[in-house]
This record gives structure tokens, C-alpha cells and sequence, in this order.
């Protein structure tokens, strides 16, 4: 997994509301500021109009062309199907997060909670438009998903990344720092294991 952004810093939660796990998403949109430190609350949010303003929501369907265009554009980012991110939006919405300024998508974290450990999120890919980077958001958008998925009992976040991406490693990294946590490393899929000259994938662990 390749990810798009340089610099991270701490964000608390915007108390944004998602479909709860296992039931349909609804077309419905709450924009939400990180502007003053805050509590964790699930109750509540408060929305800005600040024309620079990021927000942060779960993905709508509507979303996946955008998402698809992110991905295409970073030029390194493994290019899923324009389906496959049509699928997530709807799907994997509580589990994904996108940033949004000034009423479209910057960025996004696609990920899934694990069947085999429902305490577990594996986040699948991370992006920011390059308009927007190094403004922190992917540490942001990881944050909020660990702050929304609390309420479903979610304490752990999985990744692989590619041994020689240390921007990616860095953004986690400081994750398990911000959450006060360990995070762990070991080799996961090889080289051999994929069908088109992938890079080895390592699995990370938070907390």
C-alpha cells in the first residue's frame, strides 16, 4: 500500500455520524471541522463554512468517481476498479473516511473491519490530493476513524506497507505515538506471492 501525504499531526475526534456496522448506508452528508480540541462525542458535531475549511464524513456512493480519480492521479497508488470504489462507498462506508473541502473530496482512507477480529480495522489504502497535502489530513482521517469505530469495540488498526515507503511508515508511527500504543511489524506477502512484480507487503500493527 502506497500513501500520498508528508506530515502528520494530532486531530481529535469531530464526532461525525456513520451508518452503524452491518446496516445500509443512507445518502446523507454531515461536514465536520477539526478547529477546537475536543472530547470524543457521538452525539453531536459542529459544521463550518470556512471556505478552506477540510471536513471530514463516511463516503457516499456518489463519492467513488472521486476517490477513483485521487487514486489515479497519485500515479502510485495500486488502481483498484472505478466499481471497486463504487462498492466501497456503499459497502465499507463506516469504516472509510473522506476528507472534503469546499464541497468535494481531497482525500480518503478506505478500510475494513476484519471478520476474524472485529477489534480490528485494516485500512487498505490512504490519499490526499495533491492540493492538499502536507496540511496533515491523512493523520486527521485516521484519527476519526479510530475515534468512530471506538463505539464498535475497534482498539487495533492493520496496514502493509512496502519496506522502503517510510512516508507511510511515519504516518503510522506517529498514529500509535498520538494513541499512546505499540506498533509492530512482520514480513507478510512476498514478492513471489503476487502475479505482477508487487513489492513485498509488511503487516503493521497499532496498538
Amino acid at each position: 500500500m502506497t500513501i500520498l501525504t508528508k506530515g502528520v499531526s494530532p486531530a481529535p475526534s469531530t464526532g461525525v455520524r456513520c451508518p452503524i456496522l452491518g446496516t445500509p448506508v443512507k445518502s446523507t452528508r454531515m461536514l465536520v471541522t477539526f478547529e477546537f480540541p475536543m472530547t470524543p462525542d457521538t452525539t453531536s458535531a459542529i459544521p463550518t463554512t470556512a471556505p478552506d475549511a477540510v471536513t471530514f464524513r463516511c463516503p457516499e456512493i456518489s463519492d467513488g468517481v472521486r476517490l477513483w480519480e485521487i487514486a489515479k492521479n497519485s500515479q502510485v497508488l495500486d488502481l483498484n476498479s472505478s466499481y471497486a470504489y463504487l462498492l466501497w462507498c456503499r459497502d465499507f462506508s463506516r469504516s472509510s473516511v473522506v476528507a472534503v473541502s469546499e464541497g468535494s473530496p481531497v482525500g480518503f482512507v478506505t478500510g475494513f473491519i476484519r471478520p476474524e477480529s472485529p477489534d480490528t480495522l485494516f485500512v487498505w489504502q490512504v490519499a490526499v490530493d495533491s492540493s492538499q497535502r502536507g496540511k496533515g489530513i491523512a493523520a486527521k482521517m485516521l484519527d476519526e476513524l479510530m475515534y468512530r469505530l471506538a463505539a464498535d469495540g475497534v482498539t487495533r488498526l492493520e496496514t502493509t506497507i512496502s519496506p522502503d515507503n517510510e512516508a507511510s511508515i511515519a504516518l503510522f508511527t506517529a498514529l500509535a505515538r498520538r494513541r499512546g500504543v505499540e506498533i509492530s511489524k512482520q514480513e507478510l506477502f512476498a514478492p513471489g506471492d503476487f502475479p505482477d512484480g508487487h513489492e513485498a507487503e509488511d503487516l503493521f500493527t497499532v496498538g
